[in-house]
């Protein structure tokens, strides 16, 4: 590799085709830790719009999930057990772990990944129009880390949830344009 980065050739022999099994596969779930159940249902849902899918609850081990999504509640089965194999058969779902005690607990925190040591960075979530996104964030008065009209890549923007784990907002439209600035500066 340069200073450049990966080659788009050398990152295409990268990758290999996946074995038969593979193509059944899919991604179904991202999990986050939580401190407070309550103020992140809040957000994801009230501010983000997605959908609850199930909870589940382990007492023994003193922790809850729950599945979160952007589905049409009246297709959510009432059945539990049709219920679990739909949740788990959802692409894309957001798992919000919560260790039970953790919100009342001072000293709980989780880390981003975005400030040293850098690791996991952000969720994506793609909207119709940033602008508006954005705006009725701004009247929710969720926390931004970039607003679409700052930056190097201007067109998408960066909300924290309320552990601060970062969830980019773009709009699938607009990212070859955002792409191409983006390469024209650095490149």
């Amino acid at each position: 590799m340069s200073d450049k980065g990966l080659s788009d050739e050398a990152a295409v022999a990268a990758c290999q085709e996946g074995h038969a099994i593979t193509k059944d596969f899919m991604m179904q779930q991202t999990m986050l830790r939580v401190k407070d159940p309550v103020k992140s249902l809040d957000f994801y849902t009230r501010i983000l719009g997605m959908t609850l899918l199930q909870k589940f609850d382990f007492p023994s081990m003193r922790f809850s999930l729950f599945f979160l999504g952007y589905e049409d509640p009246k297709e959510i089965p009432t059945d539990v057990k049709d219920r679990t194999c739909w949740t788990f058969s959802r692409r894309a779902t957001i798992e919000l772990t919560h260790n039970w005690g953790s919100e009342t607990d001072e000293t709980a925190t989780y880390h981003n990944g975005n400030s040293d040591p850098r690791g996991f960075g952000h969720i994506g979530i793609a909207v119709p129009d940033v602008d508006a996104a954005c705006k009725l964030f701004e009247e929710q008065e969720v926390k931004f880390v970039k607003k679409p009209n700052e930056g190097k890549m201007c067109g998408l923007a960066f909300i924290q949830d309320p552990d601060g784990y970062w969830i980019e907002i773009l709009s699938p439209n607009n990212m070859a344009k955002i792409v191409q600035q983006g390469e024209q500066k650095t490149g």
